[in-house]
């Protein structure tokens, strides 16, 4: 056997793993903390705080008394409030039975209803906050873009000819008008596929005509992670010139090719900063969310187009980047909600769910497309822990809270007994679920 050979195949899944274990830390080290916080706010002593699992490779204790600590295991995490005994709060009756009220008060256990509540439901709303301050955080960096239809940032396109240039106002489009960005977007796709089309811009004051590239070109404004244009090298800004042979100008040609291929694998000129090769690559059948609700079927390659520049952009106001981050959120978790209904009814294949090795190959995809994919990422698998940590199971945050809005209801919490039985089930229900998640990764296309 070439050891050498096996270097890439090992640096590749290195990487993997590191991109995976960072990106599980932080969102786990977020949603403890929020426990942790919460907890403290509302008088509940937390004893133990650790990232990770096992053997504690380091700690410190703090001033408050709380033990920080790194395990060896980093793929998850934990906080050990007074009282606990184990890492699944479960409730050390002999420890409680012998403190004094005012002890008991600091107990995640004998604290009053609303504090633990409160403490239980903050590892979520933690996740889900982080994530709306990532999505916040790039919109401020990068802007959003004004209704204005100026021309921001151009694509390259193999074109000979004159083309677009930052900071022209598109005037009219094959001749007609286009006062605005979204009417701009409307007549460009509707349209048809040609190698070139005329444009009218207001340039340095003066209007200028000449026949461009098509606006909505085949450019790769991004790759997605483990689908076949990832894996077959393509990179973000490639431009698909030919499909099997026949050139192609838009966009939309490639996808109705990809479309109607019925997985069969198809092979793409690809022009590259000034480059042409070959990519030999095969169409996956994907479920994909759609506007109106739901899930299609379609065969897709894994690349995303777009309009032939980037527009120019602004800075949002406070509340408007507020406002459209908790839309961005609330999308993905509308769609995940979605997707999970979809898959136990059947109406959509149940390899969407990925486990472990799913996720992991998902991040090291992210990290090698560069910071912003990978932190993009990381806010959308925060919203999916954060979702999944609400779910009504024992074990979980949201079978927690369940058991709390039962001792609202009735004056009392369930019995340690009933408790004991439905945690044990839970986590059944949940390991159950991980197999057959990990199966998935293994078994599905």
């Amino acid at each position: 056997m070439d050891l050498i050979s096996l270097i890439p195949s090992f640096g590749g899944a290195l990487w993997t793993l590191v991109a995976f274990v960072v990106a599980l830390s932080i969102i786990v080290a977020v949603h403890e903390y929020g426990h942790y916080i919460v907890g403290r706010w509302s008088g509940i002593h937390a004893e133990v705080f650790s990232l990770g699992f096992g053997p504690v490779l380091f700690s410190r204790v703090d001033r408050r008394g709380t033990r920080w600590q790194v395990a060896a295991l980093p793929f998850g995490g934990y906080v050990k409030f007074l009282g606990d005994s184990n890492a699944a709060s479960g409730k050390d009756g002999e420890a409680i039975g012998a403190m004094s009220n005012d002890e008991r008060r600091h107990t995640m256990h004998g604290a009053p209803l609303w504090a633990r509540a409160a403490t239980v439901a903050a590892g979520p709303a933690f996740n889900f906050a982080m994530a709306m301050l990532i999505f916040m955080g790039m919109m401020l960096v990068n802007g959003i873009a004004t209704e204005e239809p100026v021309v921001g940032k151009i694509k390259t396109v193999p074109f000979e000819g004159q083309t677009l240039q930052p900071g022209d106002r598109i005037v009219s489009l094959a001749g007609q008008e286009t006062p605005d960005l979204t009417r701009l977007v409307e007549v460009a796709q509707a349209l048809p596929p040609t190698a070139s089309v005329p444009y009218v811009v207001e340039r340095a004051g003066s209007e200028i005509a000449f026949d461009g590239p098509y606006p909505f070109p085949p450019v790769a404004e991004g790759v997605q992670p483990q689908t076949a244009a990832f894996e077959a090298g393509l990179q973000a800004d490639d431009v698909i010139v030919a499909v099997d042979g026949a050139p192609i100008y838009a966009f939309s040609q490639l996808r109705d090719l990809v479309g109607a291929s019925d997985g069969k694998a198809l092979r793409l000129t690809v022009w590259r900063a000034g480059t042409t090769f070959e990519a030999d690559l095969t169409p996956r059948r994907m479920d994909l969310p759609v506007a109106e609700g739901g899930f299609e079927t379609r065969w897709l390659i894994g690349l995303t187009g777009g309009v032939g520049f980037e527009p120019e952009t602004r800075t949002p106001g406070p509340l408007e980047v507020i406002s459209l981050s908790a839309q961005q959120t609330w999308f993905l978790t509308k769609t995940s909600l979605s997707g999970l209904w979809h898959m136990v009814t059947g109406a959509i294949s149940s390899c969407n769910l990925r486990g472990p090795i799913g996720i992991a190959e998902s991040s090291g995809a992210a990290a090698s497309q560069g910071v912003e994919s990978f932190v993009w990422f990381i806010a959308m698998l925060s919203v999916a822990v954060g979702l999944m940590n609400l779910f009504p199971v024992p074990v979980l945050d949201g079978g927690h809270l369940l058991f709390h809005a039962w001792e609202a209801v009735t004056g009392r919490p369930p019995t340690d007994k009933a408790l004991k039985v439905m945690m044990s089930a839970g986590l059944a229900l949940l390991l159950t679920l991980m197999v057959f998640a990990l199966t998935n990764d293994i078994f599905c296309p």
